[in-house]
């Protein structure tokens, strides 16, 4: 039995096929029509944007943050072709075909399916997991501005520098 070999559409990269891959995998259809059926917001006919596709496109929206609305979806359309080998075609929509389905989902489904997902990785206890008292969690590249208080002061101290103290308002990079 001779088999096609599959490819990449071009000018897409590997790390955006794995990328929805690893969403699918993490994130399942099954969970999503779920949450969809308990906010009563699936799909009521056969549309361009089903409901399903839009939870994927509004996580992959996340994860693509610097890419605009329409290429991202183009990426999820391209993913989703390259993870069913082919299957059926699906045309990227027009900007208001996106506006409309977005509106449709609204942030309930969103909402549900963070509760039913989230949750701290390491169990209480674990070594490494906390510091001072809280949960080490870490966010890359994130700068958070936080007020120059005694109580934040007493609390996470202040950075060090060359030339004395720090501004009044001060950035914590986490």
């Amino acid at each position: 039995m001779v088999r096609k070999a599959t490819r990449l559409p071009n000018g897409a990269r590997i790390s955006d096929q794995v990328s929805l891959g690893v969403l699918t995998a993490t994130v399942p259809a099954e969970l999503i029509d779920a949450v969809l059926a308990d906010t009563g917001r699936q799909s009521q006919r056969q549309r361009q944007l089903p409901a399903r596709l839009v939870v994927y496109y509004v996580m992959a929206l996340a994860l693509y943050a610097q890419a605009s609305y329409g290429e991202v979806l183009r990426g999820v359309l391209e993913g989703v072709r390259w993870l069913r080998l082919g299957g059926a075609e699906l045309a990227v929509a027009t900007k208001s075909a996106i506006t409309r389905a977005r509106i449709r989902l609204g942030a309930a489904p969103v909402q549900v399916l963070f509760e039913r997902l989230a949750r701290p990785f390491a169990p209480p206890g674990a070594p490494g997991a906390w510091y001072r008292g809280g949960r080490l969690v870490s966010l890359d590249g994130t700068t958070l501005d936080l007020p120059d208080t005694p109580e934040l002061e007493a609390r996470y101290g202040r950075p060090g520098t060359s030339r004395g103290t720090t501004a009044a308002t001060r950035s914590c990079s986490c």
